[in-house]
């Protein structure tokens, strides 16, 4: 196995923008670190748990893949723009806590993510499954994966409570952006 090629893979999937790491943003700049990391771990516990999935599912998941990716894409595009939604008609002056900031929606969001769902469909098989196949080397590829996944959430959590302060002076500028990415990530799926 190329450990190199695959921890790049792992890197770009999980670090870089996409509809789970922009809503963590969002939850830091509305609502604080806190709920942000809570938020993170029910993502982390959705992640590992898709990375389990794939591995379990691989050969069976390879013959219905097209069909299950087209309603993925249907159900998380609609998701996304829900939260997309959610996020720029946040009005922060009201603490009320939104239903976004939850460690069940941040699980959830794994499974309705469609960046999430192709990047585990695609890691392991690709680069685990060809080089090994015991239970144990599987095991200890998607901790390390899930590990690198919830230091990429962390990243974000961590960003955003470092620019809070200039976040929440541009407040419904960053929504408004937020949303919009999200929106974007949204409209990309069917790019």
């Amino acid at each position: 196995m190329d450990t190199t090629s695959f921890l790049i893979y792992c890197m770009i999937a999980t670090f870089t923008p996409g509809p789970t790491n922009i809503v963590i943003l969002s939850i830091v700049h509305n609502f604080g670190a806190k709920k942000a990391i809570k938020y993170s771990y029910g993502a982390t516990i959705g992640f590992g748990l898709l990375l389990v999935i794939s591995a379990l599912l691989n050969t069976i998941m390879i013959t219905i893949i097209p069909k299950i990716l087209i309603v993925m894409q249907i159900i998380g595009s609609i998701y996304m723009f829900y939260l997309a939604y959610q996020i720029y008609k946040t009005d922060t002056s009201n603490p009320i806590v939104n239903q976004t900031t939850t460690f069940l929606s941040g699980f959830l969001m794994q499974f309705l993510n469609p960046k999430t769902i192709l990047f585990t469909l695609t890691v392991i098989p690709s680069f685990i499954m060809p080089y090994y196949s015991t239970i144990s080397a599987l095991t200890i590829s998607i901790i390390v994966i899930t590990m690198i996944g919830l230091s990429a959430f962390t990243t974000w959590v961590l960003f955003g409570a470092v620019f809070k302060k200039l976040l929440q002076k541009y407040n419904k500028t960053v929504n408004m952006m937020m949303a919009l990415f999200l929106a974007y990530a949204a409209i990309m799926i069917w790019m």
